[in-house]
């Protein structure tokens, strides 16, 4: 992909001045990941997390630590931005208390700055039974993040039909990969390669499950930032072909010398869990994810974006196995 130095201006018109990309929550995974891909295609960038600049920030990258709760430090974060990606979050349990109002403020900054927002988005909002997932489907989910989720997307999309911002939204299914730290595959299948422990997944090892490679994620959040004209929609970004969860595990275990026992965390250790352990407790409403198939189709970024290439599943699961070992042996 060729660097863009053009960059959206405020009246919907466009500038000749290279301007910055600015990725909010940029010392989490899907916020890090797009800062190595804008990097990696020579894309000016401004990092901009609570903390400080860590050690393992790529070369060139400007970082900004500044709270984006504030509207003076946000505003000042996304000076000089022709795109800000919104990769930032809540605790994943206070999302529908602090989620609506964080992306209030950045959209207000965003629009200040005469920047396009790509929002960094999940498939919640579908809700069960929606599989396969199309742009189209139904916004119907019945969990409180869901619900949250869904909410968020109705109020960008009116922001740009307002014409306020441009905005982007892109969804992709559970990650995976290097760095995918806060990842439910990560956790359950990934972790344990470090250990001595069974490979784990949720609820059911027999149902097919889309599963998104974060490098591959963070490159299509980049496509869309620089396309002319995939603005005021949603797009489902390229993923492998789904598999389901004892496929995922048998490639985690190809990529190591011997072979692991798996195993499927069932819905009802969920329940039993939930009374004592926060992060069962907000898995209970979203269970549904993997107790029955959740398939994303990603036609339409692959039509609009015919020359992206997406890893193959079993070389992205040994990359990320790999990556998990070296880190282990490193800490």
């Amino acid at each position: 992909m060729l660097a863009v130095r053009t960059a959206f201006a405020y009246d919907g018109g466009m500038t000749d001045e290279p301007r910055i990309h600015v990725v909010l929550g940029a010392s989490g995974a899907a916020g890090s990941a797009i800062v190595a891909a804008l990097t990696g295609e020579g894309l000016p960038t401004r990092a901009v997390a609570r903390a400080a600049r860590p050690s393992t920030a790529p070369a060139g990258v400007s970082w900004a630590s500044a709270d984006i709760t504030d509207p003076a430090s946000l505003h000042r974060a996304i000076v000089g931005a022709g795109v800000v990606f919104m990769a930032a979050q809540p605790p994943y349990h206070r999302w529908p208390q602090e989620f609506p109002a964080m992306l209030d403020a950045v959209v207000g900054a965003t629009e200040a700055a005469g920047a396009r927002l790509v929002m960094v988005d999940n498939l919640y909002a579908y809700g069960p039974g929606a599989s396969p997932m199309v742009e189209s489907s139904p916004q119907a989910a019945t969990d409180h993040k869901g619900r949250t989720r869904a909410a968020m997307t109705d109020r960008l999309l009116r922001a740009h039909r307002a014409g306020r911002l441009e905005v982007v939204i892109g969804r992709a299914s559970d990650y995976f990969g290097p760095g995918a730290d806060n990842s439910g595959i990560t956790a359950l299948a990934i972790e344990p390669v470090s250990g001595r422990g069974p490979l784990r997944w949720l609820v059911r090892l027999d149902v097919p499950h889309s599963c998104a490679y974060l490098p591959d994620v963070a490159r299509a959040y980049v496509a869309l930032a620089q396309a002319p004209d995939v603005a005021g929609q949603v797009w489902h970004l390229p993923h492998a072909p789904a598999v389901t969860g004892a496929q995922f595990l048998g490639m985690v275990n190809a990529a190591l010398e011997e072979a692991r026992p798996t195993r499927a965390l069932g819905a009802w250790m969920l329940r039993a869990a939930a009374p004592v352990h926060r992060i069962s407790r907000e898995m209970l409403g979203i269970a549904y994810q993997w107790g029955e198939p959740f398939v994303v189709h990603d036609a339409r970024f692959r039509a609009r974006f015919p020359d992206f290439a997406v890893t193959p599943l079993p070389e992205a699961v040994a990359a990320t196995v790999a990556h998990q070992r070296r880190h282990a042996r490193a800490a």
